[in-house]
């Protein structure tokens, strides 16, 4: 079998790959807190035919090789965790973090996942939740059932006031946690990461002091897609799934060629 047959195949397998990274970047374009991918690109093994350097008489080395390399896979996606624009809602439990960091989650089994997605609830409880899955913000938050006003502050203090009450009261308050490699993070939907080998261990603090970003009351950060961008890498992906897709019917027409002719 022709070589470059397996050698287009890959090219096709990493394009489509390419693909459903970009359609996912595009299907979360207002996603509140989305990080976008890309996908990361490698040639593979190549056959090495003449060593660079190697002799090619007693006195004299070849000043490059021959090597035949076996095409290309996706080996990884990373997230791009770039800070989104920021949308004013005026909602007193929409919190964007302006700088690094995350907010903790509490999952239904214990476990803490992490998040950008600052549009929070209340449950029946009065508790900060997360609204699709009502998941609880860490440290755990009740918010009084004859509180007429929420103030969140930039470094994270919730102060509530009460129905005939002048000064407002702190019910709470809402910590960051940051990673030194945020790429590393595992992402398993409803806008959540979990902790992974490649992450580093949570760095829990204070918002706005230590590196770790301040709080935005009353405003979102949306996802960080650039539609306009992403739609030029489909377009690029599209060309590569083409120019290999033309490889494989040029071989095939030179394989059919030699066919006829014996």
């Amino acid at each position: 079998m022709h070589p470059a047959l397996w050698i287009s195949k890959t090219g096709l397998d990493a394009a489509q790959t390419d693909v459903s990274v970009v359609s996912n970047n595009l299907a979360n374009a207002s996603t509140v807190g989305f990080k976008k991918d890309r996908a990361v690109f490698e040639d593979l093994l190549y056959q090495n035919i003449n060593q660079p350097g190697g002799r090619s008489s007693a006195d004299t080395e070849l000043p490059s090789g021959l090597q035949l390399g076996a095409g290309s896979k996706v080996v990884a996606t990373q997230k791009a965790h770039i800070q989104g624009n920021l949308l004013t809602t005026e909602n007193a439990l929409d919190i964007s973090i302006r700088g690094d960091g995350f907010f903790e989650i509490q999952q239904p089994d214990g476990t803490s996942a992490y998040t950008r997605n600052g549009q929070f609830t209340l449950n029946d409880e009065g508790q900060i939740v997360t609204p699709g899955a009502g998941f609880l913000l860490e440290p755990q938050i009740t918010i009084p059932e004859d509180a007429e006003q929420v103030t969140i502050s930039q470094d994270g203090q919730v102060a509530v006031t009460l129905a005939g009450q002048a000064a407002p009261s702190i019910v709470g308050q809402i910590n960051l946690t940051d990673f030194i490699n945020p790429a590393g993070l595992q992402p398993i939907g409803q806008n959540l990461f979990i902790e992974s080998g490649a992450s580093g261990d949570p760095i829990e603090g204070i918002p706005g002091l230590d590196g770790i970003g301040s709080l935005i009351q009353g405003s979102l950060e949306t996802s960080n897609v650039n539609v306009t961008e992403e739609l030029v890498n489909l377009i690029e992906s599209q060309r590569l799934y083409e120019m290999n897709s033309k490889v494989i019917s040029a071989v095939d027409q030179m394989l059919s060629q030699i066919i006829q002719q014996l």
